[in-house]
């Protein structure tokens, strides 16, 4: 059996789109189930309905300053669908423990840097002020620490002289929406994803991707 997968998102959902396309494939050997947002007007949930996949919101406003209590909602919903693995992709909130824990091991998300370079926030903003010669994403398990937890997947891009904050945005993102499909696959399975090299990753996307 396909591990049944929920997608956790906040606005548009590129990545979450990326992963859909991808399950597409009798061969993918994950299922997307489930796509859950904190926003209910986000974007994304309604590519995700059009797609024929259930999409919800938990609206965080509804739950006040308590953000475990929002998160409880979101865990419940999660277990109530039976999920097995849940990937954030643009998910737009910093979780508790009460979630971190619930998933621990089984929760995937994506970031817009090589980690351990520029966690956080407005990462190729930084990334452009370091002088760094390369960029990327990583996909990684979720720990409490932010953007710390183990590495599955990377892959990089150039960092060229004239870039401007979007153009090296797009060029990341577009190698995002190959790696995240490329590690959900090999978690599911159990299988390494690796590090591309950084020249060949730009033309040779992982096997899921749809860059």
């Amino acid at each position: 059996m396909k591990p049944r997968t929920a997608i956790l998102i906040s606005g548009r959902g590129s990545n979450m789109a990326a992963l859909i396309a991808a399950a597409r494939d009798p061969a993918f050997p994950a299922r997307i189930d489930l796509v859950l947002s904190n926003r209910p007007d986000a974007a994304g949930l309604r590519a995700a309905r059009l797609a024929g996949i259930r999409a919800e919101a938990v609206d965080h406003r509804d739950f006040g300053p308590d953000r475990a209590a929002h998160e409880a909602a979101i865990d419940t919903m999660l277990q109530t669908a039976n999920i097995e693995i849940v990937c954030l992709a643009g998910y737009m909130r910093l979780l508790t423990p009460l979630l971190v824990q619930a998933w621990q091991g089984r929760m995937l998300n994506i970031h817009p840097s090589l980690l351990p370079s520029f966690p956080g926030l407005h990462t190729h903003a930084r990334a452009l002020q370091a002088g760094v010669k390369l960029h990327g994403c990583t996909v990684h398990l979720v720990t409490q620490e932010t953007d710390a937890g183990p590495i599955l997947a990377q892959a990089a891009v150039p960092v060229l002289p004239a870039d401007t904050e979007d153009d090296l945005a797009q060029r990341v993102l577009r190698q995002e929406h190959a790696i995240y499909p490329a590690a959900l696959a090999a978690f599911a399975t159990g299988k390494p994803v690796g590090s591309p090299d950084p020249e060949a990753c730009l033309t040779n996307p992982p096997a899921w991707g749809t860059a």
